[in-house]
């Protein structure tokens, strides 16, 4: 989901882009089938760093997932995706903000809203997820800084995916004479 990409009006300079905002604007804007792959595509790089979060924040596993799934499922019922401005900063920053909002509410009415009900979400292994926090360091990481960490380790293993897709689509490297070129 990550990768060099050329700033509008800039010859030379390359930035790290670490979330197409082109995502973001699709998943938010309507119900269409490419709305719904872009809002898939989003709910795969930061399920796992949110749910990470809300566990460092001392949340039961079951608990947890509870919440991660009806965060998004709040999430796309107030419709939050359309307010997304990339000016005001960058989309992790306000989806982790969007996300300790909507935990200090679920803690302050009591009520957690189940997995499920009328949204489809994209399928996650909840055992896998358990047993993959389970594994990360108990250092003095903050939940923020657990999800900072967690997303760049999410995108880090995305990018390195993709790059083996390619390598693999590309075929067998060319064989070459090494011998010529020394001799």
């Amino acid at each position: 989901m990550s990768a060099p990409s050329q700033s509008e009006g800039d010859t030379g300079a390359r930035e790290f882009t670490t979330t197409h905002w082109t995502v973001i604007l699709s998943a938010g804007r309507d119900s269409s089938a490419q709305a719904s792959d872009a809002l898939a595509k989003l709910c795969r790089t930061y399920w796992w760093p949110l749910y990470a979060f809300v566990r460092r924040q001392g949340h039961s596993p079951h608990d947890g997932q509870d919440l991660t799934q009806a965060f998004f499922a709040r999430l796309l019922e107030k419709d939050y995706l359309s307010a997304v401005d990339r000016s005001k900063g960058k989309f992790r920053s306000f989806l982790l903000a969007a996300l300790e909002h909507f935990l200090a509410n679920e803690w302050r009415n009591a009520h957690a809203q189940k997995r499920g009900g009328q949204f489809t979400f994209v399928s996650t292994d909840a055992e896998t997820a358990e047993g993959q926090y389970l594994q990360v360091p108990a250092v003095n990481l903050s939940p923020q800084q657990l999800f900072e960490q967690q997303w760049a380790m999410t995108l880090l293993d995305q990018t390195l995916a993709r790059l083996q897709e390619e390598f693999i689509a590309s075929g067998p490297p060319r064989t070459r004479n090494w011998r010529r070129r020394w001799e």
